[in-house]
Formats: structure tokens, sequence, C-alpha cells
């Protein structure tokens, strides 16, 4: 029975100083777990520094594409509103236009032509002795030539 037991102590002190080694190693692992724990929790802290430092540019960046979009927005607004307008005033002459030709011409052409005829009826009236006048002027060398063939003729 003590070879058994000499064994079975052989195995027990050989896995002690497995276990011992073992040991050693775990707590070789320790320090470098807790170095490895303090890497990420500051690896951790960078990158949230990071994060909030990404976060404040991003925001930056956001305010910045917002005012240049308003800006924009505005601009072309204000283009399409005086494009708008210009159309609205080529459309309002073209139907001034329309209308004058359709409506008002023909109406003032209907009213200048009797007014023409009276202007011409004044016009004439305004001296009505030039007509007279002409034709005595013409009755007085008609007679003076008569006269003239006659005295021709009388002292002949």
């Amino acid at each position: 029975m003590t070879a058994p037991s000499s064994a079975r102590e052989a195995l027990i002190a050989e896995a002690l100083g497995e276990m011992a080694a073992l040991l050693e190693r775990l707590e070789a692992v320790a320090p470098a777990l807790e170095a490895s724990r303090l890497a990420v929790v500051g690896a951790g802290n960078s990158l949230a520094d990071q994060v909030d430092a990404y976060e404040r540019r991003m925001a930056v960046l956001t305010e910045n594409a917002k005012a240049q979009a308003l800006k924009h927005i505005a601009r072309r607004t204000e283009e399409l509103a005086r494009e708008s307008a210009q159309a609205q005033i080529r459309a309002m002459e073209e139907a001034a236009r329309m209308l004058f030709r359709t409506e008002v011409g023909p109406a003032l052409h209907r009213v200048a032509i009797p007014m023409q005829h009276l202007a011409n009826l004044a016009h004439r009236g305004a001296h009505p002795w030039q007509t007279w006048l002409t034709h005595a002027a013409t009755a007085g060398v008609a007679s003076g030539v008569t006269w003239a063939l006659a005295a021709w003729w009388w002292a002949r």
C-alpha cells in the first residue's frame, strides 16, 4: 500500500507544482490585464473626446450647410420672383396691345373718321372767301381779255 500512496503523493506534489506555476502565470497576467484594462479605458475616454470633437465639427458643418442652403434658396426665390414679374409684365403688355388692337383701335378709327371729316370742313370753312376770290379773279381776267379783244376789233 505504500507504493500507491507515494505515487499519489508524487502526483499531488506534481499537481501542486503545476498549480503554483499556474498561479505564478495568473499573477503575471493580472498586471498585463490591468494595463490592458487601463489602455481600453484610456482609449474609450480618448474616443469619447474624439466623438465630442467630431460632433462639434459636424454641428458647425451642418450649420454652415444650412446657411448655404438658405442663401441658395433665397437667391433662387428672388430670381424666380423677378422672372415671374417680368413674365407678368410681358403678358400684361401683350394683353394691352391686343385690347387696343381689337377694342380701342376700331373705336378710335370710328371716331377719327368723322373728326377728320369735320376737320376738313372746318379747314375749308375757315377761309370761305378763297374759293370766291378764285372765281372773281377768273371772271376779272376773262373780262379784261374780252375788253382787250373788243378794243382791238374796234380799233381796226
